[in-house]
């Protein structure tokens, strides 16, 4: 083969996509069909209690369209991270979807189903032979955080992929992996140079992104000495600046992006408009380690959360909202004394602040209103939820200078006012664990639909 067609309809399953520019997609006849599925942006509560990222519908939706395309034009699809974190459960919710669809369909299909869940007992042995580290400023591994973690997951490299491949299978639904993964094993199985299969995996992980739009689909045409991008929407192109500013999403480093088995180099690489509506890239390299690491993902329970929202618009409150919040704080915590160290007190104030919190630049200036998300985390719901109750009423009447409503100085959006949120999560497993094998612990199940 000299040219690997690769179709990745959107940036994340269950998200949804244009149909017919998926369909313009098909008409180029590619030889997979790729899609991610999985992020650690929304946060660790997915992995946690392992919940969706997106709703079984809309799941159900996607997989439809991309199971219909797969049975009438022969060609394999490639799903990764299922369901958001990539968990064994997660993954066989997405196998439940295909079989149902299948089922319904009178589709038949060959399935390879790769799993990502790591044992605890494994990673503990890691552990005492020193080989597990942070990855990125976070703190060294112990045995007591394994412990709290409810699932742990690793991010596997592409040798899963290529073992799932050889089965000549029609669909790959997998754990946690590493984000390019799905769209670079095809060409690594066919020996194309692993600096341009691994770049290319970047840049198309996010859909169209790299044209202006996550959420539509992408085609890469992959070939022996470099790729094309092209978007499928007829509004959309990629640009020499829009796809090399593509290659510093999420990076650590401008040029060194590393992952499992080696790093990307793409120092040297160079961005040539090819026509007016996609991009040629070529000189990525892939630089291999002296040692296999995967990511380890793991998430532990810290409590139970409430919340309300509310509005401030009084003039002299806003002027003194820092005196005011510290103020609430030190109220709340004085009445419930007996559960100090025992819950916390969060506020984001949008207007201000509410982005970007302490790292704000703009430390004086204010909106003519203001949006105060409270937040509170302790160890009982209940708890949470009487904390949150007595932090809304302070608040809502809490005296300050120049004060001349005595009505209340916010307003309340909803009703409940308090409104709990339920367990909450930490990341708390965020690890690099060296293995001799990319496959050694991916199992891969063959099953016929």
């Amino acid at each position: 083969m000299d040219e690997i067609r690769i179709l990745t309809p959107t940036g994340m399953l269950g998200y949804g996509f244009p149909i017919e520019d998926f369909k313009e997609g098909i008409r180029r006849k590619p030889h997979v069909i790729t899609v991610d599925s999985g992020s650690t942006d929304s946060g660790p509560q997915k992995l946690g209690n392992g919940s969706l990222t997106c709703t079984y519908e809309a799941y159900y939706k996607d997989i439809s369209i991309l199971l219909e395309a797969s049975y009438e034009h022969k060609v394999p699809v490639y799903i990764s991270s299922a369901g958001g974190a990539g968990s064994n459960e997660q993954v066989d919710i997405f196998v439940d979807i295909v079989k149902k669809i299948s089922k319904e369909k009178k589709y038949n299909f060959k399935i390879a189903v790769i799993y990502s869940d790591i044992d605890k007992d494994l990673i503990k042995n890691k552990l005492k032979q020193q080989k597990i580290s942070p990855c990125g400023p976070v703190q060294m591994l112990t045995e007591e955080e394994i412990d709290d973690a409810t699932t742990i997951v690793a991010q596997m490299g592409v040798e899963p992929f290529l073992k799932a491949i050889d089965e000549d299978v029609d669909i790959i639904i997998s754990g946690r992996a590493y984000d390019p993964v799905p769209i670079a094993a095809l060409g690594v199985k066919n020996g194309f140079d692993l600096g341009l299969c691994w770049h290319l995996g970047k840049i198309m992980e996010c859909g169209a992104l790299c044209a202006g739009a996550a959420l539509k689909p992408i085609m890469g045409y992959l070939r022996r000495d470099h790729f094309i991008v092209e978007p499928m929407s007829s509004d959309l192109k990629c640009t020499e600046a829009s796809v090399a500013a593509h290659t510093l999403y999420e990076k650590s480093h401008p040029y060194l992006l590393p992952g499992p088995g080696g790093i990307l180099d793409v120092s040297e690489a160079v961005f040539q408009q090819y026509d007016d509506r996609s991009v040629k890239v070529t000189n990525s390299k892939f630089i291999p380690s002296k040692e296999y690491t995967i990511k380890l993902e793991g998430a532990k329970s810290v409590g139970y959360r409430a919340t309300f929202i509310a509005g401030m618009r009084d003039p002299f409150a806003i002027k003194q909202i820092d005196s005011i919040l510290e103020g609430v704080r030190k109220n709340v915590s004085e009445y419930f004394s007996e559960y100090l160290g025992k819950f916390d007190i969060i506020f984001h104030v949008y207007g201000k602040n509410g982005v970007m919190g302490d790292y704000e630049p703009e430390k004086n200036t204010a909106s003519h209103e203001l949006c105060i998300v409270v937040e509170v985390v302790a160890n009982d719901q209940q708890i949470a939820n009487a904390i949150c109750s007595k932090a809304r009423v302070t608040l809502l009447h809490y005296h300050f200078e120049g004060r001349k409503a005595t009505g209340g100085n916010v307003g309340f959006i909803f009703t409940p006012l308090e409104i709990p949120l339920g367990e909450v999560y930490q990341f708390n497993v965020y690890h690099l664990m060296v293995i001799d094998d990319g496959t050694q612990y991916f199992p891969v199940s063959i099953m016929e639909i």
